[in-house]
């Protein structure tokens, strides 16, 4: 029975390292030839082999591998929000006044009939641009302070704690994307849940400025951080586990077989999945932001105090059909990307020799 258990339980995208250095005894400890002295890192050895089949349009961690990873994130972030504004207008209206706007399907139902169909655009430009700013910084820093956080940990300990750098890089990339996307995420939901209070970000802009000063635009920062930061924590590393799963567990052969093809279908399936758990862990925080920006002289805390429970998870179906969607669409593009401009694409991490060696796993 055991054993059928262990490795489920290691399908678990944020098990805890399972390995744990102790010292070896001296007759299991391979001795290291002098050519082994000096080992490049795992991530470098896979690019070197992947190398000898395609060539690369820059080095991996190079000033053009970055800036070409936030225009990625721009196109990813960028369009697949703006395409999904209607369904967005519609949960944050179910947020801010869920006696007029009972559903998903009753939030289309009264927006056509009050708005027509163009309504349902309401919030296009300030999403497009807060959210193609919020996709330069979350998937361009992320994989600086991927690199950045894997070279302080060292080859062994990044591996062994994959799942920690992750977390750690994602939260880091978000903290600065959301201050990106605060001040066109607090017009958009003026927007879209203010009647009569504007229907174009330069209708918006000036009128919340001239009512409550630049606050206008950053007093829903804190909230972003607090729905935005869980949200591509689990974005980032449960793509990344789920990923490393499908391929150990689920596609039959390994990455370095399967078509470029291929590989964007698991990038989308992981990016799914991921998608699901994102939306499930930032709901709360995301109806307090809604809210918040809907309203004068509120804070977070009486907003949350005020819709209860209950409130907070009101638009979920929504947020989940929206969320996992767009994740899945994000990473596929972001992915698309990476490929369209021969960027370099690390397979699933390896165990390192050298910590094979120090384990006794090494033959």
């Amino acid at each position: 029975m055991f054993s059928s258990i262990v490795p489920l339980a290691r399908l678990n995208p944020f098990h805890a390292p399972q390995l744990q250095l102790q010292p070896q005894p001296e007759s299991l400890t391979l001795r290291k030839r002098p050519a082994e002295s000096v080992e490049p890192s795992c991530t470098r050895r896979s690019l070197a082999a992947a190398s000898a089949e395609e060539e690369y349009s820059c080095a991996y961690g190079s000033g053009r591998f970055f800036i070409l990873c936030g225009f990625g994130g721009v196109i990813s972030c960028g369009t697949t929000h703006t395409a999904l504004v209607p369904l967005d207008l519609v949960k944050c209206r179910i947020q801010v006044d869920p006696q007029k706007y009972k559903s998903i399907f009753n939030g289309f139902s009264v927006t056509l009939k009050e708005d027509g169909v163009r309504g349902l655009g309401k919030g296009w430009a300030p999403t497009f641009i807060g959210y193609s700013m919020q996709g330069l910084c979350k998937f361009g820093f992320y994989e600086v302070f991927k690199i950045l956080y894997g070279n302080l940990l060292g080859e062994e300990n990044a591996y062994l704690w994959r799942t920690s750098l992750y977390l750690a890089a994602s939260a880091s990339a978000e903290f600065f994307a959301d201050i990106a996307l605060a001040p066109m995420e607090a017009a958009k939901v003026r927007i879209q849940t203010q009647p009569g209070y504007a229907n174009t970000l330069r209708q918006a802009a000036p009128k919340m400025y001239a009512e409550e000063g630049i606050w206008a635009f950053y007093k829903g920062v804190a909230p972003l951080w607090m729905r935005q930061i869980p949200y591509t924590m689990m974005k980032f590393a449960c793509f990344e586990r789920t990923v490393e799963a499908l391929y150990k567990y689920v596609v039959p052969k390994p990455r370095s077989e399967c078509s470029k093809a291929e590989q964007l279908v698991v990038t989308f399936v992981a990016g799914y999945i991921a998608g699901v758990f994102c939306a499930i862990v930032s709901h709360p925080a995301d109806s307090v932001v809604s809210v918040l920006n809907k309203e004068k002289g509120s804070s977070a805390l009486e907003v949350l105090k005020r819709l209860g429970f209950k409130g907070v998870w009101k638009g979920l179906f929504a947020r989940i059909i929206m969320i996992g969607t767009l994740t899945a669409l994000q990473w596929f593009i972001y992915d698309s990307v990476k490929v369209y401009f021969r960027l370099p694409r690390p397979p699933p991490p390896e165990m390192p020799e050298s910590l094979k060696k120090k384990l006794g796993l090494s033959q």
